[in-house]
């Protein structure tokens, strides 16, 4: 399978990549290099330079790949920032995944794995936290995660996009 995994050369990104080429998957690897390092993604992945935010850019890898899945690891992260630049982080975590899911659409490619966030809870009523604790962020990060698990939410409905959200802590 084709798989195309975005931020792949962080620190998950570049994890994930390693086992699905360990599993013989093809691995293509797309990374602004803003957060990630290039040196993280091993040689057998194809990697490609590019930004989420740039529409072209992400439905020429669609095109030129054909890609069977997406796994989507790419976003803003430092959660400190995201209450000084919000609009940096709906820029990055909410139209650069839209790009995704147009290009997805674009060329018929309906599996999706969303690298979401425990900050999608914000402060939590309980712990442990249960999947189903009430989702109430409390910055712009875990609200660019939450509003694009309900997008997906949409794409599944209306597409038909089969997708899933891990929404973890601290890798």
């Amino acid at each position: 399978m084709n798989v195309l995994v975005t931020g792949g050369a962080g620190y998950v990104g570049s994890i994930v990549a390693e086992e699905l080429l360990r599993e013989a998957h093809r691995v293509i690897v797309l990374d602004n290099l803003q957060q990630g390092h290039k040196g993280a993604v091993l040689p057998e992945a194809e990697f490609i330079l590019a930004d989420i935010c740039d529409a072209q850019a992400v439905e020429d890898v669609f095109r030129q790949f054909k890609i069977d899945a997406v796994m989507h690891l790419a976003a803003e992260t430092v959660v400190e920032y995201s209450v000084t630049d919000p609009k940096r982080y709906f820029q990055n975590n909410i139209v650069g995944g839209m790009n995704l899911l147009d290009a997805m659409l674009k060329c018929n490619v309906y599996k999706f794995i969303f690298s979401s966030s425990a900050a999608v809870y914000g402060e939590p009523e309980n712990t442990p936290i249960e999947e189903d604790q009430p989702t109430v962020p409390v910055n712009s990060y875990g609200e660019s995660k939450l509003m694009f698990e309900r997008i997906l939410s949409w794409y599944g409905k209306a597409y038909g996009l089969k997708y899933i959200s891990l929404r973890y802590f601290n890798a």
